[in-house]
């Protein structure tokens, strides 16, 4: 008898799928779908209020300097404190890409574009140390980098830090690769991190002693840590040194940048000494986590970074775990320090964190204990962003925020608006401003949109002006000329005051 149709077997049914989308079941594309995710909410949460934060002077004197590329003038290395010029590389094609033709077109929104976009990115770099450090390790980083304070108040910063940390993340990831895949390719991208690190800050080589003693460490511990062919080690060398040339120079237009470099060493070996900004060994602690509840993380992550080289397992842990160490003491160590200093600390103490994370994950084999630890972290993230929303959007540039340091205060954003509402009331097309002061930024940012302005040091002869503005210190003879002049005051930056000197009714001005 045959079957009845019912007991037939029946085809199995499997829909087509496309190939776009079968990439979807690769675990390296989920992992870049994940990080790419989580880049996406970094640029989300650092894009808004771009525009709102008075600028640093630091800020402003970087910005300044993209004013005269803009105006045609040629760059040069300045080894006076001005850093390396990567950050003008980055910035002035894309501001030119945003519609700025000269100084006064420029907006706090597109320069700050800058590092908001390199942040971003570094976000999804930590896909790439996935096979370095493990998914875990760099989920954890990522998400700290994505959203915890002092990374976001930084990466909305027009300074040279945030392409710093990046490049930093770049040296390790092809350094690394280079010592397990030697090849001439990941050697070459070695030889450039480390050269945009050192076109970045003069810092770098603090930085290249801290990772050298860390891999030292490890190939003290495991030998059997292979060395790189010559042709390897001599691709790493040619390319740091012709990069390095390449962006000193201008692209060969200003040679003496190379010899500038090298003045620059005495120079910032001496400002370490602090010159006004010592501050006590324990101040990047406090910066790096307040509640040293990441600190007991990290600690675990190194932790179990030396039980992973014991048990023959990743060295790459203890690696980072040695780097940070040092580093933090070398920079906890020198007297000059600064809060934004503290973002190259908290590369290696992020990813420590996501170590130790990850071990007390192993830990954790019951589904209630692994439930809870996972409302404990969402917990935490959550008060993570509150903090982020605190300091950065709500009190970014409060004297109480740790972040805000010597920062340029709300009230001087009224003094431009005032001065053009002065010029208009005398009905002065052209106001000619004298500035008298011997610290004068930011106002070079804030006045540029007005043509006529001149800065003199205090006990030059300014001349002439229809507007004076100067600290509250007046040296005697301005004091006498301006007799007749009414005083507007707004604060700069802490314990630091201006003032607006405008002609009264009855006041004649010299011609």
């Amino acid at each position: 008898m045959p079957k009845a149709e019912t007991d037939l077997p029946r085809p199995e049914f499997r829909p087509a799928i496309p190939a776009a989308f079968s990439l979807l079941h690769s675990t390296v594309t989920r992992r870049w779908l994940l990080f790419a995710a989580l880049a996406l909410f970094a640029f989300l949460i650092r894009l808004p209020q771009l525009g709102e934060r008075p600028m640093h002077t630091d800020e402003s004197v970087n910005a300044f300097l993209i004013g005269k590329l803009l105006a045609g003038d040629q760059y040069r290395y300045d080894p006076q404190d001005r850093h390396g010029p990567l950050l003008y590389v980055v910035a002035e094609p894309l501001v030119k890409l945003l519609g700025a033709k000269n100084l006064s077109d420029l907006t706090e929104t597109q320069l700050r574009l800058i590092p908001v976009l390199v942040g971003s990115t570094m976000v999804l770099l930590f896909g790439a140390a996935v096979d370095l450090f493990g998914l875990i390790p760099c989920l954890v980083a990522a998400l700290l980098f994505a959203l915890a304070p002092l990374p976001v108040y930084y990466s909305r910063y027009f300074i040279h830090e945030t392409l710093f940390v990046a490049a930093t993340l770049g040296l390790i990831l092809a350094g690394w690769r280079t010592l397990q895949n030697p090849g001439i390719l990941s050697a070459a991208l070695t030889g450039g991190c480390a050269a945009l690190m050192l076109a970045c800050k003069e810092t770098a080589i603090i930085h290249f002693f801290a990772l050298g003693i860390g891999l030292l460490c490890v190939r003290l511990l495991k030998p059997s840590l292979p060395y790189p062919p010559a042709k390897v080690l001599a691709t790493m060398l040619v390319i740091f040194v012709a990069t390095g040339i390449l962006l000193f120079t201008w692209f060969g237009q200003n040679w003496s940048g190379l010899t500038d470099l090298v003045r620059a060493m005495p120079r910032f070996a001496a400002r370490a000494s602090g010159e006004g900004h010592e501050k006590p060994f324990g101040y990047y602690g406090h910066l790096l986590d307040p509640l040293f509840i990441l600190v007991f993380v990290a600690v675990a992550g190194a932790y179990a970074a030396i039980c992973d080289v014991v048990s023959s397992r990743s060295k790459a842990g203890l690696f980072i775990a040695i780097y940070g160490l040092v580093i933090f003491l070398i920079y906890s160590a020198i007297p000059y320090k600064t809060p934004w200093l503290a973002l190259n600390l908290w590369l290696p103490f992020s990813l420590l964190c996501g170590v130790g994370a990850a071990a007390f994950g192993k830990l954790l084999t019951k589904p209630a204990a692994r439930w809870g630890a996972g409302l404990a972290c969402g917990f935490f993230l959550l008060a993570l962003f509150a903090q982020t929303k605190l300091l950065v959007f709500q009190h970014p540039a409060d004297e109480k925020n740790p972040f805000a340091y010597a920062h340029t205060s709300e009230d001087l954003l009224q003094l431009p608006v005032r001065l053009a509402e002065l010029a208009r009331e005398k009905h002065i097309a052209q106001p000619r401003i004298a500035v008298v002061a011997a610290d004068a930024w930011p106002l070079p940012w804030y006045l540029r949109k007005f043509s006529c302005v001149g800065y003199w040091q205090p006990g030059q002869a300014a001349g002439a002006a229809d507007f004076f503005i100067t600290t509250s210190e007046v040296p005697g003879p301005l004091a006498a000329q301006l007799q007749g002049f009414r005083p507007d005051f707004f604060g700069a930056r802490p314990n630091v005051l201006l003032i607006l000197w405008s002609p009264s009714a009855t006041h004649v001005l010299a011609p």
